[in-house]
């Protein structure tokens, strides 16, 4: 963003040195064949066509010169500076008088012009600046800019401290020289000029001539101004410091203060990203105190009751009420564990800077180990409360791509969701593990025909510690466990929702992006371990 400098004076002076040389050519060519003032108005035209490119000297300079020629060479007597006759004296004064007020209103328009233009330059200037601090990422890597155009406008070298961290508030001791490590400095200073931006950064004012402070000193020194704080310093040395030209110092100035806010802005959006942090940690933590202070009560309080039982009581009771016993510690614990499993994971995710474990997955080998965990478990007693697991059937679309995916994770969501669904639905209904593609999307669902939920709960279910409706909130389960699904699936780029079915029931639809998959030997078709209906399709 370099300011336009002004064109070489023989530049500027050769367009109207050709029009006096154009305007003598007609004088001569035209002499004889028009009379005295109408010759006299063709050199006043050329003198006011000429004005516009010469300096106010040289256009006064001319101008009388080509009076004096006037007189000499068609002013009778010819061949001399004398006159006669009163008319001819008063025509030569008018010239003379004409020329220098067209050629002192030329000069006076063209500083005029001259002034808007620069002004104009430096608008768009602050403007173009403007813009690139705003859409920065790091302003501090624009300091060099600032430097070049400091420079430029001061016509001399100029050095700038730009501080790293958070802006230098009142009170707050400044640094001392250019090796502190708060700065970013640009420029060679010697030590007086060390000293003054060191105490133009403690207080946070402009210094030098024309400013009202330390007007005795042959520099500025400028802040670079946050609405806050004071966030770096420029030193200007040059000729308009010693003109003392104030529009410069505060177009200077201008420009300073908006890299003060760049590197303001750019300071409160880590601010605002560090407390987004902090805030998402403490919601973790208040959620984990939240699991312990709630809903691991109950469960401890079944697995010591049964404890408690068999210890004391053991030896009276018969070897199938001690396997009861045995079984509702075994349930219990395995529920804590899924609850602390899920309130965990819940923590992780939204912590900030989270990675997954990527890699190339068959979304049929994904649904079909969910099924077989689904079964295991039942066939482990831990699901005698929710019905048969014979219920749960599970189909795939043929030919679906492998997806990226962290393959853990996506285990727990479809356990989670399925677990959600042996909880609430109907203990004769089905329910469905569904894997097909959606677009340049993989959907996985697990569908029943439970109650489903009204409208307005169908986005809040996914929220922490968000149960199901009144009449099913018997069934085990904290609340955690769809939250966790959510973050799951927003943590490989994909979403979750709810979607309620035609005939009744509840789809829980989770979409994932699929990725062009690396070339090699197609994977081996998988054969779910379901009977009959069960089968894909």
């Amino acid at each position: 963003m370099p300011m336009h400098s002004e064109p070489p004076a023989a530049t500027r002076l050769l367009p109207g040195l050709l029009v006096w040389a154009v305007t003598w050519l007609g004088l001569l060519l035209l002499d004889g064949r028009l009379d005295l003032a109408t010759m006299s108005l063709l050199l006043v035209a050329g003198s006011a066509l000429a004005t516009p490119w010469l300096p106010v000297g040289w256009s006064l300079l001319v101008s009388a010169a080509s009076v004096l020629g006037f007189n000499w060479a068609f002013v009778p007597p010819r061949g001399s500076f004398t006159v006669d006759g009163s008319e001819h004296v008063w025509l030569l004064v008018g010239m003379a008088v004409v020329t220098w007020v067209v050629a002192a209103l030329s000069a006076a328009l063209r500083r005029q012009l001259a002034e808007a233009r620069r002004w104009a330059r430096r608008a768009e200037q602050l403007r173009q600046w403007g813009e690139a601090t705003r859409d920065c990422d790091e302003p501090v890597t624009e300091a060099a800019q600032l430097q070049q155009m400091l420079s430029d406008l001061a016509g001399g070298p100029a050095a700038l401290w730009v501080l790293r961290g958070a802006g230098l508030r009142p009170g707050e001791p400044s640094p001392v020289d250019a090796a502190d490590p708060r700065l970013f400095a640009l420029g060679a200073t010697d030590a007086e000029e060390t000293a003054g931006l060191a105490h133009c950064l403690r207080q946070r004012e402009a210094m030098g001539p024309g400013t009202g402070r330390h007007q005795h000193l042959p520099q500025w020194y400028l802040p670079l101004r946050g609405r806050a704080a004071v966030l770096g310093a420029a030193l200007l040395r040059g000729e308009a410091v010693r003109r003392i030209d104030d529009d410069a110092r505060r177009h200077a100035q201008a420009l300073c203060d908006q890299l003060g806010q760049a590197l303001e802005r750019r300071q409160s959006r880590e601010a605002e990203d560090l407390a987004r942090a902090e805030a998402r940690t403490q919601q973790a933590r208040n959620a984990l105190l939240a699991a312990v202070s709630h809903d691991y009560r109950t469960p401890l309080a079944t697995i010591l009751g049964a404890a408690d039982s068999l210890i004391d009581q053991g030896a009276q009771r018969s070897a199938e009420q001690r396997r009861a016993l045995a079984q509702t510690i075994r349930d219990q614990a395995t529920q804590l564990a899924r609850l602390t499993d899920n309130t965990l994971q819940l923590a992780r995710l939204d912590a900030p800077g989270v990675t997954l474990r990527l890699d190339w997955e068959s979304p049929e080998e994904i649904v079909g180990a969910a099924l077989h965990r689904a079964r295991q478990r039942e066939a482990e007693g831990q699901w005698r409360a929710r019905g048969s697991t014979t219920r749960l059937h599970a189909r795939t679309e043929p030919g679906l791509p492998l997806l990226r995916c962290d393959a853990v994770l996506l285990a727990q969501l479809l356990d989670n969701l399925v677990d959600n669904a042996l909880a609430y639905a109907p203990g004769d209904s089905p329910i469905e593990l569904l894997a097909r593609r959606q677009g340049e999307q993989l959907l996985l669902a697990v569908r029943d025909r439970g109650p489903g939920l009204p409208p307005a709960e169908r986005e809040q279910v996914f929220e922490v510690y968000r149960r199901g409706p009144e009449s099913a909130r018997a069934a085990r389960g904290a609340g955690v466990g769809l939250a966790v699904c959510r973050a799951i699936a927003e943590a490989h780029g994909g979403s979750m929702k709810l979607r309620r079915r035609g005939h009744g029931g509840s789809a829980f639809e989770c979409l994932l992006p699929l990725h062009e998959a690396p070339v090699g030997p197609d994977p081996e078709p998988l054969v779910l371990p379901d009977e009959g209906s069960a089968g894909r399709g």
